[in-house]
């Protein structure tokens, strides 16, 4: 297995307007992103066979994407179609073909796939409740200074919160919490127990009667986190986020903040839009400093049992990169206590 055998989000379907070009990187791979002649997504190298210019400083034509520096024509296979220096003369080659990858298009967002031939087919993820009646979706994109694997774990990680969001998300009150985190099937599942009111800015509206919340977060091989709060009826809350691996230190984050919260929903959408990217920004800033930090003094970490979540992450991804499949890892399910 490779990271390459995944999806990776390349694009918000609005943001793929005809006649328009978008340069993304993937794995450290270049893209071209367009909309091909039928409407569906191309996704091609981005460097023309010609003169290695970037084809994503190009124009589309008609369906095709053309080179701005000597006007090379690519369709939505990457085969070139057009030479305006060969006029009349030119005749289509195999040989002049760039490199085209597989493109899927769900739930209002552009996915890539850099591998030709998988070791398992997966699909992209399923974003929580996204578009059905009675759910609210606000998505926000924000590129963050780390690796993907740092990015995944601070977004399910309760310590950092009362630290990084004081006040905004949690207040440092040494309560006492559970959690049962488990490793299965290349997943990592974590369940919590005796939280009630520690939600910052929101309590009142989230949880009025400061009844247990239900609170779940889930890490999915190889870039997907997706944290759940339900609270109590019509409030019903996830955050999910996929990290696409730009270089070993960059990588943007879709987030997708889907909630139910009844006849609040239309009116909740600027507070909860404003305050996840307030908290999104905060977290680029603290991760931007631990980049710094690991790529200075490298990562040997220093854990606690409260850090079993990223353990149990880390063993998922070394599996990847050893090219190994994560979910023939042994299951494992550990109880944990700490306090926030």
């Amino acid at each position: 297995m490779q990271f390459a055998d995944f999806w990776y989000i390349v694009a918000l379907s609005n943001q793929l307007q005809p006649n328009k070009v978008l340069p993304r990187t993937v794995l450290g791979e270049w893209l071209a992103i367009f909309r091909g002649e039928d409407g569906q997504p191309v996704a091609l190298r981005d460097r023309c066979l010609h003169r290695n210019s970037r084809l994503s400083s190009g124009k589309i034509c008609n369906g095709a994407l053309q080179c701005p520096y000597h006007g090379w024509v690519y369709d939505g296979v990457g085969n070139v179609i057009a030479v305006p220096a060969e006029g009349n003369d030119f005749k289509p080659s195999p040989q002049r073909r760039a490199k085209c990858y597989a493109t899927k298009e769900q739930d209002g967002y552009v996915y890539v796939r850099l591998a030709d031939t998988p070791s398992v087919d997966f699909e992209p993820f399923s974003m929580p409740h996204y578009g059905q009646t009675g759910w609210e979706t606000v998505r926000v994109i924000n590129r963050f200074a780390n690796n993907v694997t740092n990015c995944a774990e601070n977004f399910i990680d309760i310590p950092h919160t009362a630290f990084v969001h004081p006040g905004v998300f949690r207040t440092s009150r040494q309560q006492k919490l559970e959690m049962t985190v488990e490793r299965w099937n290349g997943s990592v599942l974590v369940e919590y127990r005796n939280e009630n009111s520690n939600l910052g800015w929101y309590s009142r509206f989230l949880n009025l009667q400061s009844a247990e919340i239900k609170h779940s977060d889930r890490f999915y091989m190889p870039n997907i986190t997706s944290v759940e709060y339900k609270m109590a009826r019509n409030r019903h809350l996830f955050i999910t986020s996929q990290s696409i691996p730009e270089t070993d230190n960059s990588t943007l984050v879709y987030t997708d903040v889907t909630y139910n919260y009844g006849i609040w929903n239309k009116l909740a959408r600027p507070f909860v839009r404003w305050t996840a990217q307030h908290i999104i920004r905060q977290d680029v800033e603290i991760l931007g400093i631990q980049g710094e930090a690991i790529a200075k003094y490298g990562t040997q970490f220093y854990n606690t049992p409260a850090d079993t979540i990223h353990i149990f992450v880390e063993s998922i991804m070394a599996a990847i990169s050893r090219g190994e499949d994560p979910r023939l890892l042994p299951n494992q399910s550990v109880k944990v206590t700490f306090w926030v």
